[in-house]
């Protein structure tokens, strides 16, 4: 037996022996234990160092609410920090180890820290790190970085595996206590399908330390595993309600395993969409400030009585229990059965109905009392209000300020809270969604009263979903009326009182900070860090909420709490991520063609999601070898490219025409069947959104093609006015990208090379002119043919289904062989639609309007269309703005780089734009640009610079028209 385990009790299996580590030290505990249980069973009673001043700790709660006892766990890539002891099941070779201190637990320098208490009050950090100013990056951030953070995360990848998970359900009931059991019960005899979830591993809550409802727990638990409508999950945090009852859960799956078994994910996140909600939480109990409330051996009430009862575990030898209300003299009774020294229970109340039944049990009273303080070894005790006290030897402090409702959730859900008196607490408040709260939770207190309250919420909840039907099973009797408690939130003495023990955060803090000016609850949270621990507030963020109030002169109601916010406890970043990490992140796309590219020696690389060919390189070439032969012969004879990644949307329907007359600056209502033209999309600020070619395949159907990276934007965007704006247009609309596969056929001989490969389609320019669309086959494919041009020369696009793309493509190649076709891949295209001047991402980058592409007269001068209004604003509409322009260096030995500043003179600090394009030009034999300069259009000829001070670099350039090949389009006209 371990030094603090009691001989008996218990819902442990001591049959059975589990060993772990802490700090280095073996030592042994039992199925059935946290690890802060089985810490204390050893004699462990300090754990952690406090974050600021590095002051000891020990454990504190019994659950969630624990600010202390964070540990480390775990070892290389799968050391997790800021664990709470609390909530960790002991599993046999658990690795913990305590954080936030060198060079070790029992000793740590930085304790020295309590010694600057005065020079590190609230706010020190705001009034200290501000001068001089050469020392911010040379002293303050190096080491305010080595003093940052409690725990150590692991610098290698995460090797375990998360998961999401969706469900629906009529009832989502969150806590398993007397009111969640009930809840779950009624509502799902009613028929209703039901979801309990419980972050705990066990099914219970309260019930789990009330013996005298042990039956009546057990035949509950069994009632609800029968019913198949009911699904039961334990170790299942909630942890944040959204709008339309939607909330966020995290399952531990195998946390309480050394490792997951094979194929199995760690941790999952959990969303539910439930028709009602039932919210029986529970409460959380109430720090009371006093000198020496965060020493190590200070405990929650609560916390004790769950160590006693649940864990078999005496938290102390001689214990003082100070209290302003009844549910603490459990705590005393069962501290005086576990066999204890002396017990002690000091109540502020003067009189109280339970003194004479704890006192015939060996608890020695003290009404009218309070504990001026504690060091860890002794208590002091004063009459209430008083300056004189009496020391009582106690190595165990038992603190209970009263019970706060856990009204995370329903504050979440929209549902303001109210003030409480006769529990000086919130409460929840009416409703907004389809929840209700039950039990503790709303402050309905003792095992029998919830009961009746959970089956009463459970069964509306289940008539709201459209179940009817009255709970049939037998609940707990209602138990006495407790006496009313008498707020406590400080008790004044000499010594440093805390609020929030995780942060340092002292009464004189909260008061600090409403003398500087701090005083509403928001603003002192954020100057103090009160309440912004892992805790949450729980603790003592209502009591730090009445110090403020106290100093502000106001009742504690007027002051509130700060807004409770998901998450209501930590939560793994990897279990919200899930699957979607790494290579997982998001589906790797890739064309039809994509076999072919790799089998012909493609340098694939991400584009987006996509994974597409940058060039197609040959032995013995390197660097820009590939690049320049691809983009020699589409300028001298024929490539051929694959841009299947283009988004496809396919637009039909009486209003389609008018539908993108709407979304486009030019019109499409005008367009012949037949025909496709050039569109740009502007947002509704003004700036463009994104350009791409609209075909016209019949009077009421339209193809339209968007830039890769704007695919799903550009349909959402649609999908967006379709439905809110415009809903009285008959127009449908899906995206086609994946059914169709699109091969570019550009250069000098691309029409030649076609015209041998399609069928029943005449390519001869008076037949097909530039901007024609037409059908034919090629090779016995049906496939649709779009003249138009990327790259500045005679070009085609041809459109074939996904499933035939490579036959096509070998079709084309083979016809194209004898005038030495190339494929090519993006970086040619890049090259050459730099030097065709054609605006891409670079430039439409969410800054640029059309004029400043020189697009502006492609406006149409009436009728609405999105962004027309604010495109026109002073600031859009200045001549002055950046327009796009082309830039060549002076001397064609130097090079360009992107992102360079365009200035008047090397070394002015005066921008004028910047380059947003370079490629080596093969027409050229020289670096060309594209760039955005002020008043562009106006500079055309003339010399500027171009500079990367990052480089430290200056070019000279001559600003010239973006069209640096082929400015008259006579090419892909030809």
């Amino acid at each position: 037996m371990t030094s603090r385990r009691l001989p008996a009790g218990g819902l442990i299996d001591r049959s059975k022996t589990i060993r772990f580590s802490f700090d280095g030290r073996d030592l042994t505990g039992h199925p059935g234990d946290t690890l802060a249980s089985a810490l204390l069973a050893n004699g462990v009673r300090l754990v952690g160092r406090s974050f600021k001043y590095h002051r000891p700790r020990g454990i504190m709660t019994a659950g969630p609410d624990e600010p202390n006892a964070l540990v480390e766990l775990r070892e290389g890539a799968l050391r997790e920090p800021n664990s709470k002891a609390t909530e960790i099941e002991l599993h046999d070779g658990l690795v913990s180890r305590s954080q936030n201190r060198w060079p070790s637990l029992a000793f740590d320098v930085m304790a020295l820290n309590a010694l600057a208490g005065k020079a590190l009050s609230a706010g020190f950090y705001y009034k200290t790190f501000m001068w001089p100013k050469r020392f911010w990056e040379t002293l303050y951030e190096p080491m305010i970085r080595r003093a940052a953070g409690l725990g150590r995360a692991a610098t290698e990848a995460d090797p375990d595996h998360y998961e999401a998970m969706h469900a629906h359900c009529d009832v989502l009931v969150v806590g398993s206590g007397a009111a969640g059991l009930a809840a779950a019960r009624a509502a799902g005899e009613a028929g209703a399908r039901v979801i309990l979830c419980e972050r705990d591993a066990l099914i219970g809550g309260g019930l789990l330390i009330c013996p005298q409802h042990q039956a009546w727990h057990a035949e509950m638990l069994a009632a609800l595993t029968a019913l198949p409508n009911v699904e039961i999950l334990p170790r299942t945090n909630v942890f944040g309600y959204y709008d339309h009852n939607l909330l966020g859960a995290l399952e531990q799956v195998a946390d309480h395993r050394r490792e997951p078994g094979e194929h199995e994910v760690r941790q999952r996140y959990r969303t539910f969409r439930a028709r009602q909600v039932v919210l029986a939480t529970g409460a959380s109990e109430r720090l009371i400030a006093l000198p020496g409330n965060d020493q190590p051996g200070v405990m929650m009430a609560g916390a004790a009585l769950t160590y006693l009862r649940r864990f078999g575990v005496a938290p102390g030898e001689n214990a003082v229990v100070f209290t302003n209300n009844d549910s603490a003299y459990e705590t005393a009774l069962a501290l005086a059965e576990a066999g204890l020294g002396q017990v002690t229970l000091a109540d502020v109340r003067p009189q109280s109905e339970l003194a004479g039944v704890v006192a015939a049990r060996g608890v020695q009273v003290r009404l009218g009392t309070e504990v001026a303080g504690f060091d860890g070894k002794v208590a002091l005790l004063r009459p209430r209000g008083g300056t004189l006290g009496d020391p009582v030897v106690a190595d165990l402090l038992c603190l209970s300020g009263g019970w706060n409702p856990n009204v995370q959730l329903a504050s979440q859900s929209g549902a303001r809270t109210q003030w409480n008196a006769a529990l000086a607490s919130h409460v929840p408040g009416e409703p907004v969604q389809a929840e209700r709260s039950a039990g503790a939770a709303r402050g309905v207190f003792g095992i029998g009263a919830a009961a009746h309250d959970g089956a009463s919420a459970g069964e509306a909840a289940a008539a709201a979903a459209g179940f009817e039907g009255k709970p049939g099973f037998a609940l707990p009797q209602i138990g006495r009326s407790e006496q009313p408690l008498a707020p406590v939130w400080e008790v004044k003495a000499d010594g440093k009182s805390f609020v929030d023990l995780q942060h340092d955060v002292t009464t004189e803090d909260i008061r600090l900070a409403h003398r500087e000016g701090y005083s509403h609850i928001e603003h002192a949270k954020r100057y103090t860090t009160h309440a912004m621990a892992t805790d949450q507030g729980k603790l003592g963020s209502l009591v730090g909420a009445a110090i403020l109030a106290e100093a502000r002169g106001e009742p504690v109601e007027a002051v509130g709490v700060p807004t409770h916010r998901p998450y209501t406890m930590p939560v793994a970043v990897g279990a919200l991520a899930g699957h979607a990490s790494g290579a997982h992140f998001q589906p790797v796309r890739r064309t039809a063609l994509h076999d072919w590219h790799l089998r012909n020696g493609a340098a694939m690389q991400p584009t987006g999601a996509w994974l597409r060919p940058f060039y197609y390189p040959k032995p013995g070439e390197t660097g820009w070898e590939p690049i320049f032969r691809e983009a020699r012969a589409v300028r001298s004879a024929v490539g051929i490219c694959d841009v299947s990644t283009l988004g496809k949307i396919d637009v039909q329907g009486p209003d389609a025409a008018t539908f993108l007359d709407r979304l486009y600056i030019n019109s499409f209502s005008t367009l012949a069947v037949g025909k496709c033209r050039y569109g740009v999309m502007l947002r509704e600020d003004g700036i463009v959104f994104d350009d791409g070619t609209t075909s016209r395949l019949g009077d009421e159907h339209f193809l339209v093609t968007t830039t890769t990276g704007n695919a799903a934007p550009v349909l959402e965007h649609m999908e967006f006015h379709a439905q809110t704006v415009w809903p009285e247009l008959d127009v449908q609309f899906c995206s086609v990208t994946d059914q169709w596969a699109q091969i570019a056929v550009a250069g000098p001989k691309a029409r030649e090379t076609l015209a041998a490969a399609v069928e029943g389609l005449d390519l001869s320019n008076e037949a097909f002119p530039f901007m024609g669309v037409g059908e034919g086959t090629i090779a016995g494919v049906p496939v649709r043919l779009f003249r138009i041009s990327f790259s500045g020369e005679l070009a085609y696009e041809v459109a074939v289904p996904s499933s035939q793309a490579e036959t096509v493509w070998e079709a084309i190649l083979a016809e194209g062989k004898p005038f030495g076709i190339e494929p090519y891949g993006l970086e040619a295209m890049s090259l050459m639609r730099v030097e065709k001047g054609h605006a891409a991402g670079p430039e439409l980058n969410g800054q640029t309007t059309a004029a400043d592409l020189g697009m502006g007269r492609m406006m149409k001068k009436a009728g609405d269309v999105i962004g027309r209004v604010l495109a026109g604003r002073p600031g859009l509409a200045d001549p002055g703005r950046p327009r796009l322009v082309g830039v060549r260096p002076v001397d064609p030995a130097q090079r360009l780089r992107g992102g360079a500043h365009i200035v008047g003179e090397p070394g002015s600090g005066t921008s004028l734009g910047w380059v947003s394009s370079v490629t080596q030009s093969i027409e050229h034999k020289c670096w060309i640009g594209l760039a955005l300069v002020e008043n562009g259009e106006s500079l055309k000829g003339q010399r500027l610079f171009a500079v990367s001070p990052l480089h430290q670099e200056s070019v000279a350039v001559t600003i010239t028209s973006p069209h640096h090949v082929d400015p008259e389009n006579a090419r892909v006209r030809a």
